[in-house]
């Protein structure tokens, strides 16, 4: 079924959630299949821009913001339709209107990428600034030097970055921090300039070594996945392909953690141990265990957890998605905890949400100290954005009374099925 700009989201492609209601209730018990990365898809839906034909994505989760991605396509010129329960079709026709407007892109921040990729084929693109989630700034400064390091004249105007460039031409590029989004944008610009391009620093997260895997399918040659260096040999023409994503670690470090608050014993089908192997070896540090098994990673818990100290790094460090999951299962562990945050400044506001429900935590400037519990209070709390809004859902399994999430929208934005995944492994929870 075609996606239609009217929706945003649509209940075609996910339901939106106003609230989300837990109470406290365990153990969780049994198996739930873990979709495919939201942070995966996102680019390479925006990768579909460098070649025309009929892309075909599977194991694409239904979620908003892939409606939202959808609909920038489409307003681009692009047909996107469902093909399958989670098999995604973009039909991306030989003339695109290299320009993404700001009410589509003020949604997601993710958007930005496809910056890099329309003014690899089309030689100019427009895009808005972008908007997001709300936990402090990541400016684009690296995107905007990687493509003028390239070739790109970008100037601003009226809210909107143009890049123009007649080709662009490879050359080495450093970054100063791995940045993801960066990285992507640069590795789509770079598959089509002229000449060989180099790309130090990059970022080695499993959703870049996904991206990279589609562009050489398309016909591009990177070589480096994986590392710190990328290098990419300029081709004239990419083609389109069928590609399924890697499975979404970030929804399954949700219900490992979700598991060690309420305690259990389930099974994340499909969950690759390989892309989480600190968040695993931190949760067993708290007294989890954790196996890889045939069907995907295999978790229990069986008592309180215990404190432990994390920070936020670059991948393979501790994502910093994971963060706000630990940070809710560290406020019912058995002792001090002190959370370091790395990569953004303001991924600290649902901090105030978990101490509404009686958490202990201080902060000071980019850490938190929390002081663990044996068991919260449940309350009205607001959900900042997508992985805030799981945060104080998880804290809720472990919460006396009933814990209310408001603007549960976000959580939408990133999990297909949230309150169903957790009903089928006997969690007390519901939407309103």
């Amino acid at each position: 079924m075609q996606m239609k700009r009217k929706t945003q989201p649509s209940s075609e492609h996910t339901e939106q959630v106003e609230r989300v209601i837990v109470r406290p209730n365990g153990p969780l018990e049994g198996e739930v299949a873990i979709g495919g990365a939201k942070n995966s898809v996102l680019k390479l839906m925006a990768a579909t821009t460098l070649a025309e034909g009929r892309h075909v994505l599977h194991n694409v989760p239904r979620i908003s913001d892939v409606g939202w991605m959808g609909e920038l396509l489409e307003a681009m010129g692009a047909r996107v339709e469902w093909v399958g329960p989670h098999d995604l079709a973009i039909e991306t026709p030989e003339d695109l209107v290299p320009e993404a407007p700001y009410e589509l892109v003020e949604k997601m921040r993710a958007s930005i990428v496809v910056l890099g990729p329309l003014l690899a084929r089309f030689g100019r693109a427009r895009v808005a600034l972008p908007g997001g989630d709300d936990f402090g700034p990541r400016p684009v400064d690296m995107h905007l030097r990687a493509l003028e390091s390239l070739g790109a004249t970008i100037d601003f105007a009226h809210g909107y970055i143009e890049a123009r460039a007649r080709r662009l031409r490879g050359q080495r590029i450093v970054f100063e921090f791995p940045s993801v989004g960066a990285t992507e944008n640069a590795l789509m610009a770079a598959v089509l300039a002229e000449g060989r391009t180099e790309i130090d620093n990059a970022a080695r997260e499993p959703e870049i070594a996904d991206l990279v895997r589609f562009l050489n399918r398309m016909g591009a040659q990177v070589s480096g996945a994986g590392s710190s260096t990328l290098v990419i040999e300029g081709v004239d023409r990419l083609h389109s392909v069928e590609h399924t994503l890697i499975p979404d670690r970030i929804e399954a470090a949700t219900f490992m953690v979700a598991v060690g608050i309420a305690g259990g014993e389930v099974t994340l089908q499909g969950a690759r141990a390989d892309h989480m192997d600190i968040l695993i070896q931190k949760l067993g540090d708290m007294g989890m265990r954790i196996s890889p098994s045939s069907e995907g990673i295999w978790v229990m818990a069986t008592k309180q957890l215990k404190s432990v100290d994390i920070q936020t790094l670059p991948f393979p460090g501790l994502a910093t998605d994971y963060k706000p999951f630990l940070v809710a299962a560290l406020t019912v562990a058995d002792g001090v905890s002190i959370v370091t945050e790395n990569i953004f400044s303001g991924r600290f506001r649902y901090i105030d949400e978990l101490v509404r429900m009686g958490a202990d935590i201080r902060t000071e400037s980019h850490h938190a100290v929390i002081r663990g519990r044996p068991m919260l209070s449940g309350a009205q709390v607001r959900a900042h954005d997508i992985r805030a809004g799981v945060a104080v859902a998880l804290a809720g399994l472990k919460a006396e009374g009933e814990t209310v999430v408001s603007d549960a929208f976000h959580i939408d934005r990133g999990y297909e099925d949230f309150v169903e995944k957790f009903k089928s492994l006997g969690a007390d929870m519901d939407r309103k």
